[in-house]
């Protein structure tokens, strides 16, 4: 396997998603929407939101969907740079963290919600105190907001089924991918398409393999797992001390496919190759595009 790295000019190009004619989107922490086009290697910013973009999907009309930390679920126009909000509170509260989304074809839009109490700059003291707090939400084309799970630890990325019988969503503390049922006899149950996860699982995706390609953005540390279990002052106290005495993601380049059935089908794990901390993955035919939080560039995995 090889790993291509392209430049964007921002730090942590979180997301990436592939347009049909080959366009790469991502987004930076300085509210830039960015577009590479792989062959020359150019970049263009094609918008700001004015906050924190993560999660990023491609529309019918051929605008983006794109998950802001700060400002909630919002449609942009690559073309003009507009952006407008279409979700930015739940039954009257603003959303403090939302993370990542995925589209059915008839435009419902499922969207996860890491934290009820902190944002995507305090990431860290949901992820150690274990606040589960997280939800997954679904906006209907009439515009009508429903949670439809709640008490996720640290709701993350969210993917639907090739045939959108369920919507899978990332819990990142736990180390799981839960999946919701839309249809057949099993419509609104509740199970895990994959549990206790090699590492800790970030941004998720269906493929154009049809398989949902899950990140894990750090192997699982034992430091981390023993502190989720202790007593939650302890918990709190952890997440005060220097940033450099706290818990760190381990450098690593993973992504994984699983099947419908969860099955694991591709787990492509690359040395540190001066890229690290995955946090977006999309498959497109056949290449593999990631995304790192802290990264300023996206990356593109060629495989044999």
């Amino acid at each position: 396997m090889t790993l291509t790295v392209h430049a964007v000019p921002g730090e942590g190009a979180e997301d990436v998603v592939v347009a049909p004619d080959g366009t790469v989107y991502t987004g930076t922490e300085d509210g830039s929407l960015w577009a590479l086009e792989p062959d020359t290697g150019t970049v263009r910013e094609v918008a700001n939101t004015g906050g924190r973009p993560l999660g990023i999907e491609l529309m019918a009309d051929g605008g983006l969907l794109v998950c802001d930390a700060h400002r909630g679920v919002l449609a942009v126009a690559p073309d003009t740079g507009r952006v407008d909000v279409m979700v930015g509170e739940v039954d009257g509260v603003p959303m403090r963290f939302c993370n990542n989304a995925a589209l059915q074809a008839d435009g419902t839009i499922w969207f996860s919600d890491s934290s009820r109490h902190f944002g995507i700059e305090r990431w860290k003291d949901d992820f150690v105190q274990l606040t589960r707090t997280g939800r997954l939400l679904r906006r209907d084309v009439d515009g009508t907001v429903t949670t439809v799970l709640d008490g996720l630890a640290f709701a993350n990325g969210v993917a639907l089924a090739e045939d959108e019988s369920n919507v899978c969503v990332a819990e990142t503390a736990a180390r799981t991918v839960v999946r919701h049922w839309l249809s057949g006899s099993r419509a609104g149950q509740r199970d895990l398409l994959v549990d206790d996860l090699p590492g800790y699982p970030d941004n998720i995706s269906r493929g154009s393999d049809g398989h949902i390609w899950v990140t894990i953005a750090s192997p699982t540390d034992p430091l981390v797992e023993r502190l989720q279990k202790a007593p939650l002052p302890l918990r709190r106290a952890v997440t005060r001390i220097p940033e450099k005495l706290q818990p760190k993601p381990k450098r690593t380049i993973r992504v994984q496919a699983y099947d419908a059935t969860g099955g694991l089908v591709h787990d492509l794990d690359l040395a540190d190759e001066g890229y690290h901390m995955v946090t977006g993955v999309r498959e497109h035919e056949g290449r593999v595009w990631v995304g790192s939080l802290h990264e300023p560039a996206v990356a593109v995995i060629d495989r044999p």
